[in-house]
């Protein structure tokens, strides 16, 4: 719809009525566009004011009266390259304030079995990038293995994000790993008498980390540098410390 269009080039809704109106009228009047377009009259006013400041409508007067014309429509696209530019020129300043800027981490809390996809969904927007995680069998007993097989994992698969893996040892945790390769995966396994993590963290995106617990079912994400970094500096710690698995099954190669 042209309404909408006209507000993504920079006009509110009832800027894009009135100019849509006059474009439509031609050499017209206040009254008219208010009836054109069904904007009150005090209204249409205040509009034309604004978009005569844009350059999109020009005024003139023929006796004692006002009249109204809009501008051709392709000066939008220089209304929108001067915004551009100036944005552009703005830029450098608005950066240096955010660098002024105390950032605290941004925290997104998740809740139910949509929370915890959603949770999931956000690690697959970093195409071509690896995901670290640590997790137990928990995701098997309290939440199952369909939404993994039917979608996150082919999904994943296809934008090419590969993931390394820190998992307990035992029979569910070693028929996941079987899969590895198929699932652009590598996991190293650690005895459950050593892993008592109950929750399952990813570690992605340069900045994110989310936790996931299914059995009390939510999730939130974090968003800090500083949290990620560290905690992929005790994934890569943990990781350089198991041995290789000798079953080539479990090593994505």
């Amino acid at each position: 719809m042209l309404y909408n269009q006209l507000q993504d080039a920079g006009l509110n809704e009832t800027e894009a009525k009135i100019y849509l109106a006059a474009l439509e009228l031609g050499q017209t009047t206040v009254s008219r566009i208010a009836q054109k377009s069904g904007i009150k009259r005090t209204t249409v006013y205040l509009s034309l004011e604004n978009l005569m400041k844009k350059g999109l409508i020009i005024t003139f007067k023929i006796g004692n009266k006002a009249h109204y014309y809009a501008e051709d429509p392709r000066k939008l696209e220089h209304l929108a390259e001067e915004q551009k530019d100036r944005i552009s020129k703005m830029m450098p300043q608005l950066l240096a304030f955010t660098n002024l800027i105390d950032k605290k981490p941004q925290i997104r809390y998740f809740e139910g079995i949509e929370g915890i996809k959603e949770c999931h969904k956000d690690t697959l927007n970093y195409p071509s990038q690896e995901i670290q995680m640590f997790f137990s069998e928990s995701y098997i007993s309290d939440f199952g293995d369909d939404y993994f097989e039917e979608f996150y994992r082919p999904e994943r698969k296809k934008k090419k994000i590969s993931a390394r893996a820190i998992l307990p040892d035992n029979e569910e945790m070693r028929a996941l790993a079987a899969g590895n390769k198929e699932s652009l995966r590598q996991t190293k396994l650690i005895s459950p008498d050593l892993f008592k993590i109950k929750f399952q963290m990813m570690i992605y995106g340069g900045s994110k980390v989310n936790i996931v617990s299914y059995k009390e079912k939510f999730g939130f994400i974090i968003e800090s540098v500083d949290i990620y970094e560290s905690f992929k500096s005790l994934f890569e710690t943990m990781w350089s410390l198991v041995p290789e698995e000798k079953d080539p099954n479990t090593k994505f190669a």
